[in-house]
């Protein structure tokens, strides 16, 4: 029986859910998904593809090549909110 995988919650990834809160980011779509914050391409190349697969952030619009990232109620959890 194969074991569920933890998804351990790092400080980067909490200080990009608040700036993901404070409606600073967008989140393009496709396999990695690009998460841009103020404007500039997040250094952690996979942080996005990370939050949406953890489901704490909502996958992009496939419509949207670039849109708001959103917050899933796990996600606003995670910070307490």
């Amino acid at each position: 029986m194969a074991e569920a995988e933890t998804f351990v919650l790092t400080g980067r990834d909490r200080a990009v859910l608040r700036a993901i809160r404070a409606g600073r980011c967008q989140l393009g779509v496709g396999y990695a998904p690009v998460l841009v914050i103020d404007g500039f391409a997040c250094a952690d190349s996979s942080a996005g593809h990370r939050l949406v697969a953890a489901g704490l952030v909502y996958p992009a619009d496939p419509a949207r090549p670039l849109d708001v990232a959103v917050l899933t109620e796990a996600g606003r959890d995670a910070l307490g909110d």
